[in-house]
């Protein structure tokens, strides 16, 4: 039996300025629908990811900015630090750990995310 992790609810204050965040930071706005005044539903995906954000209104009972390093992964790090960098995303400088190399972002309601390249760069860098 397969089990698919296909959305994470993030929750958010501000739809539009999440929305408008992600999209900077390279997410395809996949859905943005308004069932009515209670419920908006924005779906974001990040490229080449099978999993999904959602950003929106009545959506989660989580408080907004609760969400504590969820983590994207990338082949390269030093490529997606400048990428984001280049997008006008603040990160932090890129940390090497015997587990990877990571890169660290924060949405505009704290909710914190990692980027990590799974081979540490000190490790690639001996093959």
């Amino acid at each position: 039996m397969d089990i698919k992790l296909e959305l994470v609810a993030v929750p958010v204050t501000d739809v539009d300025r999440a929305k408008a965040f992600y999209e900077q930071v390279g997410f395809h706005a996949d859905h943005d629908v308004t069932v009515s005044d209670d419920i908006r539903f924005v779906q974001l995906t990040p490229p080449g990811s099978a999993c999904s954000i959602a950003v929106g209104r009545g959506l989660t009972r989580m408080a907004p900015g609760s969400l504590d390093n969820l983590q994207v992964v990338v082949k390269d790090i030093e490529e997606a630090h400048a990428d984001l960098r280049g997008r006008g995303v603040e990160t932090t400088g890129i940390e090497d750990l015997p587990w990877g190399s990571f890169v660290y972002f924060t949405d505009p309601d704290g909710n914190r995310w990692s980027v990590q390249q799974t081979t540490p760069r000190t490790a690639a860098a001996r093959q």
